[in-house]
């Protein structure tokens, strides 16, 4: 009805909010995890959990939950919303686990005899060589967004979804086609985003790295 650019911006809206969500959740607890060894039985189980809830099951449980709660379309989004940061929570948290969990040990005993705070080791050794985990469980769980979120047409919500639900009940197939073409194509443009944004983040620690280092030679 409106054409494409509404449907593009609702799924990129879904998709953004959940992402962002989740990993505001999902880091500060890899990070703990990663960094102190402390939950990590706790984070896999979870994670695993996680993993196995069935997405569109979810959100209809979840829509006839709140549809008492709420009489806007926060009925139908809400849901929505925690189903997709559901399913990215995984991937970002294990992303940020694995990745300073994998860091050599002799280079945090290295840390420890420059005297670096245990803050300053997670900020400045472990995040840096744990980043290339980050982004992979970071472009995970953006793919798992961006196809799932096409589920939010079923609950009478926009994106993407709403070619292949409509299509599907019209036997319209070409549109069906189109509606998952998009979606593919909307995850590649993601991706190549987030390369973009990972070369920057690792040119601009280089030259962090190097500036410091120049000032511990120059103060020596």
């Amino acid at each position: 009805e409106g054409g494409i650019f509404p449907l593009l911006a609702q799924h990129i809206s879904y998709s953004a909010v959940a992402l962002a969500i989740a990993f505001i959740i999902a880091f500060p607890v890899g990070c703990y995890t990663g960094h102190t060894g402390k939950g990590e039985g706790l984070l896999i189980g979870t994670t695993n959990a996680l993993r196995s809830l069935p997405s569109f099951g979810l959100i209809i449980l979840l829509v006839i939950l709140l549809s008492g709660e709420f009489e806007s379309d926060m009925a139908f989004i809400l849901p929505c919303i925690l189903v997709l940061v559901a399913l990215a929570l995984p991937p970002i948290a294990l992303g940020v686990h694995a990745g300073i969990r994998a860091l050599d040990p002799y280079v945090l005993d290295a840390a420890r005899g420059m005297g670096l705070t245990r803050l300053q080791i997670l900020l400045q050794v472990e995040l840096p060589c744990a980043l290339p985990l980050i982004l992979s469980g970071v472009r995970s769980a953006t793919l798992q967004i961006i196809s799932t979120a096409t589920i939010a047409a079923y609950v009478s919500l926009g994106g993407f979804g709403r070619l292949i639900i409509d299509g599907r009940a019209a036997n319209d197939f070409s549109q069906m086609i189109a509606g998952a073409m998009l979606v593919g194509i909307l995850f590649g443009l993601a991706m190549d985003y987030q390369l973009f944004l990972a070369s920057g983040m690792r040119e601009a620690y280089v030259h962090g790295a190097s500036a410091r280092d120049a000032v511990a030679q120059a103060a020596v």
